[in-house]
């Protein structure tokens, strides 16, 4: 077992584990530390644990010390030259007349380095751009093209729900999330429904996605025969979220009428369980809107 305690660098970034260094560290304590980039200037958010050794990239870092008031106060004088640092290198991306996105701008904590972000639609040229930042900030300039989830993370703002995206809220990493999750859970292939700002699918397809799998392993087919306490019947309909199924039968004699019943409360004689979706299938949905079409396989893309 080693012993070590979480850090983040950003609001809703990566957790880095590094050694406490026998350092009394507590949670929400600042702290600098040692990176692959240099000194930088965290927050720990795990507080000091004992995990397995295999759980931890290695060489693995020391905490060099608790960061001091004075430490504070360089981040956010950083904070402060990042925003300088943008408006630069915007008019420089326009002087030289360059197709790229500024996203952000990152100092390294002992200002070794000024890292740009941007997105791009290909590869772009940018050797001069970096002449002309290096001679102005007069340091170590790296430009880093990033995605279209990573920009989104970066720039934060309102998903679908009417909520803050929760990539710039509280997810510390992507999770992958596919158009196979959008089908099971039974949602439109409408491109507008399933995709967050970014243009990706959505993050959140991914949470309930376990149990979604599970309970389509019980769930009847349409067409199934199944035993119910009203007898035998038709399955005409079910619901993952309801965990329940509609069926045909007669009751007392009457005309056919439509129940709902539990998924406990029946018993599969024939037919199948919906299991899980075959992705062929779902492509066969894409005839139709061509535009559409167009955007849905694109989301078959990994996010």
């Amino acid at each position: 077992m080693v012993t070590v305690i979480g850090v983040r660098f950003k609001k809703a970034g990566k957790i880095y584990y590094f050694s406490p260094n026998d350092i009394d560290i507590q949670k929400g304590n600042k702290v600098i530390v040692e990176t692959v980039r240099g000194i930088e200037f965290g927050e720990c958010v795990i507080g000091i644990k004992e995990i397995k050794e295999d759980d931890i990239v290695s060489p693995l870092k020391c905490v060099i010390r608790k960061a001091t008031d004075a430490d504070a106060e360089k981040d956010a004088e950083n904070k402060r030259k990042e925003t300088e640092a943008y408006a630069v290198c915007l008019d420089k991306i326009h002087k030289h007349e360059l197709d790229m996105k500024l996203i952000d701008v990152e100092y390294t904590f002992d200002n070794n380095k000024v890292i740009f972000y941007f997105t791009a639609d290909g590869r772009v040229d940018f050797r001069e751009l970096v002449k002309d930042l290096a001679a102005v900030f007069r340091t170590r300039i790296e430009l880093r093209q990033i995605g279209v989830r990573d920009e989104a993370k970066m720039i934060g703002g309102l998903g679908p729900c009417g909520r803050p995206m929760c990539c710039s809220t509280f997810l510390g990493e992507f999770a992958p999330v596919s158009i196979k999750m959008a089908k099971e859970q039974n949602l439109s292939l409408n491109p507008t429904k399933i995709s967050g700002i970014c243009g990706r699918l959505m993050c959140c397809l991914n949470y309930e996605q376990d149990t979604y799998e599970k309970i389509r392993k019980t769930l009847p087919t349409l067409g199934s025969i199944v035993d119910t306490p009203y007898g035998r019947a038709e399955v005409i309909g079910n619901s993952v979220v309801k965990e329940a199924v509609k069926i045909k039968i007669k009751l007392n004699g009457s005309d056919e009428e439509i129940v709902e019943v539990k998924i406990e409360d029946l018993t599969l004689i024939s037919g199948s369980y919906e299991d899980t979706v075959v992705v062929a299938d779902i492509k066969l949905e894409l005839v139709g809107n061509e535009e559409d079409s167009y955007i849905i396989k694109e989301l078959f893309k990994d996010n």
